[in-house]
């Protein structure tokens, strides 16, 4: 729908297929029958494949909607801005099936004006980013919230928490899917994608919902954080085995879905490289970036995207080099994420990128996850600390999204708690006990566990993700199911682990800050840089499955404009092993000492200190430290005051 300068109002949808397409229009309140019919003539009101109709007036009607086929079904505007609350409709008789379809209509009301003030996208660079993942709702549903009821699980309750986001020192949040989605199956399945949720808002309408997601990009632009979205555009929550139909199934099926699915997949699959499905998602994109001011997109089952009507792969797929180039999203962040909502996979790929295309790595996960519980050789921990080079190796490591937990499989509390047969492929391990513990050998073990996975997660090259309620042990009581995430509980937030625990990440994204040298970069750290160490400054055991310790001393590159406090070498201990280990530190040139800023084995507030911290341990090149079992240490060195 298109309003023009003259008040008359034009209709227009994309039907190559249908042989018939009327506009019905509802007067206020919607739903029942349509006040006004008018079928379209495709002599004189189709162009194309394009159906449109133009009104000098729809005074005294709320709400449009299309039929196709000449089947009586109200059909939600692809491209609608404002929508209603989507309801069931009555079961339609269509070939042979009996159809239940659910029902939504389109606003005639045009997309509220908005104030953006002074605010402007951040624009920060790749390498620069720390993410936060988190889901609208659960993020403060929650009564310990201390929200009101209107506000919790909504984007107002959202933007006000806004201060968490800084005291963790996070840059960028990453919402979860935000288009209208089907409550049950949740929102990793779409109905529209032009419009947020309307039951994110505190009033429950699609006005309100717009005004309010953009308060979040506005207030999160003020603090320097950047906004991201989950998108899915591979399948939408249309077909499966009640044939459900609200928009495009009924509107032209053959053109925007693959005509037979996929194997083994139930949802609808959508054409995504046929070319009207292509500028679907491309004004979508276009849309929430100019509209919303969001600052990039997380593409969901990103593999489905490189497919052809066929199910073939291609090597050059239309979407993704159209979105790579496209000069609306020039300057928006552009991820990819293998995991699959359909068959909830998660299996890294070869993904053609352009020097454009960031992805979340899965295999950091992965092999993070294997050292930790010792059963990966340390060449693969080596490989994911200098930014996964294997698979990044033509665009560098910021294209590296690492993250060790996700919202589908184990939370980070539960990684380290649960290890069950059940669980053989989430590569977890319990630290002696399954579930809920009060031995406090396992308990000492699964917190030094976790400070390790996060430790590991900032001292890799590339951009960390964190995923919502890992900062407080947030779990699902061992449950891989996304839909066992339950609320984040506020009320955690006053223990001491969480103080521990979030003090941790502040303190680590601190420091990735203040060595963007090293820990934010565009490009690969040189090799002559870079050594490696077994114990005692021996030659690691790169091919040896039971060597789990591994010693990196990182040379910080000479940089003449740079103060002395960021030039300093680091020297990072990795041990897996039960036992411990002995470290030896490398020497250094005369008149420098080794500080100790972090051993994850020591009791909390001691386990990490920054520099100023007069209980930070100074040590003399080539001395020997004790690196505990289970324990990461780092090292960086300073000249020592006189």
């Amino acid at each position: 729908m298109s309003i023009s300068g003259d008040g008359a109002v034009n209709f227009a949808v994309y039907s190559k297929n249908a042989n018939a397409v009327s506009l019905y229009l509802y007067a206020s309140g919607g739903g029942g029958e349509p006040a006004l019919e008018i079928d379209l003539d495709p002599y004189v009101h189709r162009t194309g494949s394009v159906w449109h109709v133009s009104l000098a007036s729809v005074e005294g009607y709320a709400s449009y909607a299309f039929c196709c086929g000449g089947i009586r079904r109200p059909l939600l505007d692809p491209y609608a801005k404002v929508i209603g609350d989507f309801v069931a409709g009555n079961s339609v008789y269509d070939e042979g099936v009996t159809a239940p379809s659910m029902r939504c209509f389109a606003s005639l009301a045009s997309v509220p004006s908005y104030n953006w003030g002074r605010a402007r996208h951040p624009r920060l660079p790749l390498e620069k980013l720390v993410v936060y993942r988190a889901n609208v709702a659960l993020f403060t549903k929650d009564k310990s919230s201390g929200l009101p009821d209107d506000a919790a699980g909504t984007f107002s309750g959202f933007c006000a928490k806004i201060e968490h986001f800084r005291s963790l020192g996070v840059n960028a949040i990453l919402l979860e899917p935000v288009f209208p989605f089907h409550q049950v199956k949740g929102p990793y399945f779409p109905y529209h994608f032009f419009s947020p949720m309307n039951l994110y808002s505190s009033e429950g309408s699609s006005v309100s919902a717009i005004n309010s997601m953009k308060d979040i990009v506005k207030a999160m632009h003020k603090n320097g954080i950047e906004v991201l979205l989950e998108v899915v555009f591979t399948h939408t929550a249309e077909g499966e085995s009640e044939c459900q139909t609200i928009s495009m199934r009924g509107i032209d099926n053959p053109s925007y879905y693959i005509a037979n699915g996929m194997a083994g997949c139930k949802a609808s699959v959508l054409n995504c490289n046929q070319p009207v499905t292509q500028r679907l998602i491309l004004d979508s994109l276009r849309h929430w970036v100019l509209d919303f001011h969001v600052d990039g997109f997380c593409f969901i089952n990103a593999p489905f995207l490189l497919r052809d009507p066929g199910g073939e792969y291609l090597s050059r797929p239309p979407l993704l080099e159209a979105i790579a180039f496209d000069p609306v999203l020039s300057d928006t962040k552009i991820i990819a994420d293998p995991w699959s909502p359909l068959d909830i996979s998660n299996v890294q790929f070869l993904f053609p990128h352009w020097k454009r295309w960031a992805e979340m790595n899965t295999r950091f996960s992965i092999d993070v996850r294997k050292f930790l519980k010792r059963e990966a050789l340390i060449s693969d921990l080596a490989t994911r600390l200098c930014g996964s080079g294997d698979l990044f190796s033509t665009r560098g490591p910021a294209f590296s999204f690492n993250y060790v937990s996700r919202n589908s499989g184990l939370s980070l509390v539960d990684l380290v708690s649960f290890s069950n047969d059940d669980l053989a492929s989430e590569s977890s391990w319990n630290c002696g006990e399954e579930g809920p513990s009060e031995n406090n050998v396992v308990l000492q073990t699964r917190l030094r566990q976790i400070r390790n996975f996060l430790f590991i997660l900032f001292v890799s090259l590339g951009v960390p993700v964190l995923n919502m309620g890992d900062e407080c042990g947030h779990s699902a009581a061992g449950s891989v199911s996304y839909k066992d995430r339950g609320p984040l509980n506020w009320r955690g937030m006053m223990t001491t682990f969480v103080k521990e625990i979030t003090g941790f990440i502040s303190f680590l994204t601190a420091l990735r800050s203040r060595r963007g040298d090293i820990f934010q970069r565009r490009e690969f750290l040189k090799l002559e840089n870079i050594h490696w160490y077994g114990s005692d400054l021996s030659e690691p055991g790169w091919d040896d499955p039971t060597s789990n310790f591994l010693c990196m001393h990182i040379n910080a590159e000479v940089d003449e404009m740079a103060a002395d406090s960021v030039r300093g070498d680091l020297y990072i201990c990795f041990n897996a092993n039960e036992e411990s280990m002995s470290a030896t530190l490398p020497a250094l040139a005369e008149g420098s000492i080794w500080l100790r800023l972090v051993d994850t084995s020591l009791a909390f507030p001691g386990f990490f200190a920054t520099e100023c911290n007069p209980k930070v341990q100074q040590m003399l090149g080539l001395s020997s430290y004790h690196v505990e079992g289970h324990t990461c240490v780092l090292f960086e060195s300073k000249r020592a005051l006189a």
